[in-house]
């Protein structure tokens, strides 16, 4: 196990007395939103360097006494039972602190572009799309976050062929980043007769929502298409050239837009969309170019990866990036039990850089 890394330690108490101390004195409304922003970021790590320097100096106490020859027999064998009971205090801490150090993603406080597609399986692909998006939506509601829906693409039978959101909340990014990839399904569909069970797939791309300072888009290297709403919506979709198609000519990426009556808000939504999809696609350049680093994440964010199964028959939810299977499908397809996957997958990438630090610290 690493030491702490002490005067990194000296430094974030340094800073968060100084944060309370400025916020003490007058201050304007922007400055106080950024000092307390960033005070409620420090002070889960300073609460947890002063515990673990009590229970360092406790023991240290400890360890006195027990040397000391005067001590009595009763009172070093008091310390002495003490003991292990605070060493396990201490190293709890020291952990906590270790992942609250670890560097964290940029995008990680992100909202959130969560683009949901059905994959094989006709019908009940898009059925279970639709199951996956409440599922999310659910999620979100729980931890307090707000879902737009950009755009949908319905089934014929019902769920979606497409669907996209936004996710908007603090840490939107750092919570759903590992649901990227492909999601199975194994069940009886409605419309089968003879019980066969059925394998489907939809697949998630979740994208962290790019600013315009993240990704300089040139007008020249745009093709921007106005055209008639196909699909429901009445005389408006025949009197109305609001869709906009809109391509990033060097990426060859298309974002199509039409839900909105007003052109202007497809064309922003459009350009949204273009935006996180482009920062997307170049961080998975950069991340499949360091391909030794990316075997110790738990997903690469990687499309085609498989990383969950759903299996209705045996109730059970298997995540086989980190072989866990948890049997309690209905409160995860609901939304309510999905962070405890989330949890897991979060704890399992923390290990991984934590062992990453290690070898080369």
């Amino acid at each position: 196990m690493t030491a702490l890394p002490e005067a990194k330690l000296d430094t974030l108490l340094a800073r968060h007395a100084a944060l309370e101390a400025e916020l003490l004195g007058q201050v304007n409304s922007e400055t106080y939103v950024r000092i307390t922003r960033e005070l409620s970021e420090l002070t889960p790590v300073v609460d947890a360097v002063k515990a673990y320097r009590s229970a360092a100096d406790e023991i240290s106490g400890i360890d006195a006494l027990i040397a000391d020859s005067t001590t009595e027999p009763d009172m070093r064998a008091m310390a002495e039972s003490e003991r292990p009971q605070l060493e396990a205090r201490r190293d709890e801490l020291a952990q906590d602190i270790r992942i609250a150090l670890l560097p964290k993603d940029a995008m990680d406080e992100r909202n959130v572009v969560l683009e949901i597609r059905a994959g094989t399986g006709g019908d009940e692909a898009s059925l279970f799309a639709g199951d996956l998006f409440r599922m999310y939506e659910r999620f979100a509601a729980l931890q307090g976050w707000k879902v737009d829906l950009i755009s949908a693409s319905e089934g014929t039978m019902g769920g979606y062929k497409e669907i996209v959101a936004e996710v908007q909340g603090r840490g939107a990014f750092a919570k759903l980043k590992f649901e990227s990839g492909v999601h199975r399904v194994q069940r009886v569909p409605d419309t089968e007769t003879q019980g066969r069970i059925h394998t489907s797939a939809a697949t998630v791309a979740v994208l962290p929502e790019a600013e315009e300072v993240d990704v300089a888009i040139k007008n020249d290297d745009l093709r921007i298409e106005t055209m008639r709403a196909q699909g429901a919506g009445g005389q408006h979709v025949n009197k109305t050239e609001s869709a906009i198609r809109i391509t990033h000519i060097p990426t060859g990426i298309v974002v199509m837009m039409q839900d909105s009556r007003s052109q202007h808000k497809n064309r922003a939504s459009a350009m949204n969309i273009l935006r996180s999809r482009i920062y997307d696609a170049e961080r998975q350049r950069i991340d499949s170019e360091r391909s030794a680093e990316r075997k110790g994440q738990v997903g690469s964010g990687d499309r085609s990866e498989r990383i969950r199964t759903y299996n209705f028959p045996q109730g059970r939810v298997t995540d086989h990036r980190i072989n866990l299977t948890l049997y309690k499908l209905p409160q995860v397809i609901a939304g309510d039990a999905l962070g405890e996957l989330i949890d897991a997958l979060t704890t399992e990438h923390q290990a991984k850089l934590l062992a990453e630090q290690g070898s080369t610290s």
